[in-house]
C-alpha cells in the first residue's frame, strides 16, 4: 500500500436458464465452497451478463440478501456468476475459509458460491518488477505515476497511469482512481497538505523515485475526482502538452478502441500496470457489491468504503499493489475494447468499476480507434 524509504523493499437465455431457475436446490448450512469461481466450466451456451433482463432475476435476489450476508465480518461482498456447472449463481466473497459458516446453500432458490478471496483492498504503491521506470517523454500510459504531493513522511504512494480521455473540443485527460491521484484526503501532523486541484501528477510516482518531488518528472495537473459512496473510484489529471503519448498508447496492449463494451462473465481480460505489468485474468461475476480497505491518505489511517456494481475478475496475481489505475480491456490483440477501471483487489480478486459509469461521470470519452 506504501514505502517507507527507511525500509526500501465481468445470457444469450434459453430454457435451459428458465429450468435452472426454476429448480428446488437442496439446503444445507453451507454453500458450494470453491476458492476460484469457474467462469465457464459448464457454461455452454449461457453468457451471463447486464445486457439480459433475466439476469437482473438473480441480481435482484442477491442485492436483496447482501446486507444481510455482509454482517459476517469475515463476509467482505457479494456478486453474480455461475457456478462449476454453468448455473447463475450468488457469489459470496470471504476475507478467509473461516467465514460464512451461515451462508446458506441457496438464496430463494438461487445457488451459492463462496469464494475465498481475502480481504479487499485499494491497490497503491508496494514493490515492482513492471513499468517503474520514467518513461522518455511522451509517456504511454500503464506506467507508474500519481500525485507529487501524495507523501506523509516518512511514506510515499504511487499507482497507474491507466488510459486517456478527451472532451468534446479534444482536450486530453489522463485516468486513475481517485486514490491515485488524489488520496490525500486528511490532514496530519506529518502531512497537513490534501489533495487539490492544479497538483502536478507526475511519472513515475514518488514510490519509484525514493519519494522525491521532481518537477521534471510533472506530467499533467490534477482536474476532478469522483466524490465519495458514489461506486466508482476515479479521477482525470489534464495532461501538460507534449508529456504524454496523444494516441493513448499503453504500454504493452498498444493503441485501444474509442467503443467500449459492457463485462460479461468469462469474458477474457488483461490489464497493463505499474507492479505487475501484462497480466491477463476471466470477468468471473458482475454486479459486485464489497466493503473496500483503503487508507484517508498515504500511510494514514485504515478507512473501508462500500462499492456496488462492480466487475470482478479472476486471474493468478492479476492484480498487485500499486496497479490500482489500470485499464481493464478485453484480451484481444489490436484496438481492445475498455471495460472497467481497476481500483481493488483481494489474493485471488481484481475489482473494477464498469468504464462507462466512470466516463459518464466525467462526461469523456476513451481516445482510441
Amino acid at each position: 500500500m506504501f514505502y517507507n524509504p527507511r525500509n526500501p523493499v465481468r445470457w444469450l437465455v434459453g430454457g435451459v436458464l428458465l429450468l435452472a431457475l426454476s429448480l428446488v436446490f437442496g439446503c444445507s448450512d453451507t454453500g458450494e465452497d470453491i476458492s476460484t469461481p469457474v467462469a465457464d466450466a459448464g457454461q455452454g451456451s449461457i453468457v451471463l451478463s447486464m445486457d439480459n433482463p433475466a439476469v437482473h432475476t438473480v441480481i435482484a435476489v442477491q442485492n436483496r440478501h447482501t446486507m444481510d450476508l455482509m454482517t459476517d465480518p469475515l463476509v467482505v461482498g457479494t456478486a453474480t456468476g455461475l457456478n462449476k456447472n454453468g448455473v447463475p449463481s450468488i457469489m459470496v466473497y470471504l476475507e478467509s475459509d473461516k467465514g460464512g459458516k451461515n451462508v446458506p446453500a441457496t438464496i430463494e432458490g438461487i445457488p451459492v458460491v463462496k469464494v475465498v478471496s481475502g480481504k479487499i483492498k485499494m491497490l497503491r504503491g508496494g514493490s515492482s518488477s513492471g513499468h517503474t521506470a520514467r518513461y522518455p517523454r511522451p509517456i504511454p500510459m500503464g506506467v507508474s505515476g500519481g500525485n507529487s504531493k501524495d507523501f506523509a513522511y516518512p511514506y510515499c504512494c504511487a499507482g497507474t497511469l491507466g488510459a486517456l480521455l478527451q472532451d468534446a473540443l479534444g482536450n486530453k485527460f489522463m485516468l486513475s482512481n481517485q486514490h491515485v491521484f488524489a488520496g490525500d484526503q486528511a490532514a496530519s501532523d506529518n502531512d497537513p497538505d490534501v489533495a487539490e486541484v492544479g497538483q502536478e501528477i507526475n511519472q513515475p510516482g514518488l514510490i519509484d523515485v525514493n519519494c522525491q518531488d521532481i518537477p521534471a518528472d510533472y506530467v499533467g495537473y490534477l482536474t476532478e475526482w469522483c466524490e465519495d459512496n458514489l461506486s466508482v473510484d476515479c479521477a482525470i489529471a489534464e495532461i501538460i502538452p507534449g508529456m504524454v503519448d496523444p494516441t493513448g498508447t499503453i504500454l504493452e496492449i498498444g493503441e485501444i478502441s474509442a467503443t467500449t463494451m459492457d463485462a460479461y462473465v468469462g469474458l477474457p481480460v488483461k490489464k497493463s500496470g505499474r507492479t505487475s505489468g501484462l497480466t491477463r485474468g476471466t470477468v468471473s461475476a458482475i454486479n459486485g457489491s464489497f466493503n473496500v480497505g483503503g487508507s484517508d491518505e498515504c500511510g494514514g489511517e485504515s478507512t473501508v468504503e462500500y462499492f456496488t456494481g462492480q466487475i470482478v475478475v479472476t486471474g493468478r496475481k492479476f492484480l498487485l499493489s500499486g496497479d490500482s489505475g489500470s485499464l481493464l480491456v478485453e484480451d484481444v490483440d489490436v484496438n481492445p475494447r475498455a471495460l472497467g477501471l481497476l481500483f481493488a483487489g483481494g489474493s485471488t480478486t481484481g475489482i473494477a468499476n464498469p468504464i462507462d459509469d466512470v466516463l459518464n461521470y466525467f462526461g469523456l470519452y476513451m481516445v482510441g480507434n
